[in-house]
Formats: structure tokens, C-alpha cells, sequence
């Protein structure tokens, strides 16, 4: 059985990867969107943050890199 903890923490890591991806689609479709510029600076800071190290062993650098990556 799953740690409930561990679920959550995942869960926070999986909704932040899915705003990012949702917020440069919006970027791209919109360069003027300022909410859109907020939510990337906001999830960009998350996964390089301390937080993002407690919450999973995943390297945050190295999955922004992946995200960046990706066609939207």
C-alpha cells in the first residue's frame, strides 16, 4: 500500500508538471499573457525550489530540462 503521504507529494509534483505544461501552451498561443509569464516563473521556482527536493527525489533541473523540451 501507497504512503498517503507519499501520494500527496506526488500528486503536488504531477499538478505542477500539468500547470506548466497548460501555462506555456498558453504562452506560446498568447507571448502577451501575463498569467500565463506567472504561472511558468511560479513552476520554474517550484522545481529548482527546496520543496521540490522534500517532496520527491526527482532532480527539479532535470525535468524542467525535459519539460522545455517537449512540442506543446
Amino acid at each position: 500500500m501507497t504512503d498517503p503521504w507519499e501520494s500527496l507529494a506526488n500528486a503536488i509534483v504531477l499538478q505542477a508538471v500539468k500547470d506548466y505544461r497548460e501555462a506555456r501552451k498558453k504562452h506560446r498561443k498568447r507571448p502577451k499573457n501575463e498569467d500565463a509569464k506567472l504561472m511558468i516563473a511560479d513552476c520554474e521556482a517550484f522545481f529548482r525550489s527546496d520543496w521540490f527536493r522534500d517532496l520527491t527525489e526527482l532532480d527539479g533541473e532535470m525535468l524542467l530540462r525535459k519539460l522545455q523540451e517537449e512540442e506543446i
